[in-house]
């Protein structure tokens, strides 16, 4: 277990890092705009997946591999940037779909979960959140009680949350946003190419993004 005043140190920088408006919550907002309250939520939900998938990596001690390969980091941000680009893409080309069809029954468990694994994605092809991570989290965690990767577990869980819980705010304002718009065809058209070129936009600053954070030779 960490020491309390090092977990609430913690808890005070994941939830101001949160409710900064980051690449995170373009994502989700995106998202909103796009496709309407459900699809924010699933990529909330499969953002914060993925992004405890790599508090794993990080506890594991593979983080370094990231933090000190260029190569791989590089794969790495150029297969999310990738991936965001095309989910862009594939937004500003669907038909647009009524809020109410969009937020109804018809939107099947398949189609929610396929939502998830696409946020998990996203959330998982984060370089920039490996290497944060591999910075910060041994920081936090109190040696001499051992158990050190169950402490950044524990640590990268309360984070997540916090960080889960801020995005959702803003997936569900934009998804209600996007409700405004679907009121008019031409206003519900223009939210989803909005939400789309937001997701396109995130995809190529991440690819031309030339800082490596702290990457080592």
């Amino acid at each position: 277990m960490p020491d309390l005043h090092q977990l609430l140190a913690f808890c005070a920088l994941s939830a101001f890092i949160a409710v900064l408006p980051g690449p995170n919550v373009l994502f989700v907002v995106g998202r909103a705009l796009a496709h309407g309250r459900r699809a924010a939520v699933g990529s909330v939900i499969g953002n914060a997946i993925g992004g405890y998938a790599l508090v794993v990596v990080v506890a594991l001690g593979l983080g370094t591999v990231v933090e000190r390969s260029a190569p791989v980091y590089s794969v790495i941000k150029l297969g999310g940037a990738a991936y965001l680009i095309f989910l862009g893409v594939k937004a500003v080309r669907a038909r647009p779909v009524a809020p109410k069809v969009t937020c109804g029954v018809q939107v099947t468990a398949k189609a929610l979960w396929h939502t998830v694994w696409e946020g998990t994605i996203v959330g998982a092809t984060n370089p920039k959140s490996i290497v944060f991570l591999t910075a910060v989290l041994p920081q936090f965690v109190d040696r001499d009680s051992g158990h050190v990767i169950g402490q950044m577990l524990l640590l990268g869980l309360v984070g997540t949350l916090l960080a889960l819980s801020c995005d959702c705010v803003w997936g569900l304002t934009a998804s209600a946003t996007r409700d405004w718009f679907g009121r008019s065809p031409r206003r519900l058209a223009f939210a989803d190419r909005a939400g789309g070129a937001a997701m396109i936009v995130l995809g190529l600053k991440l690819a031309l993004d030339r800082t490596n954070w702290g990457l080592q030779s």
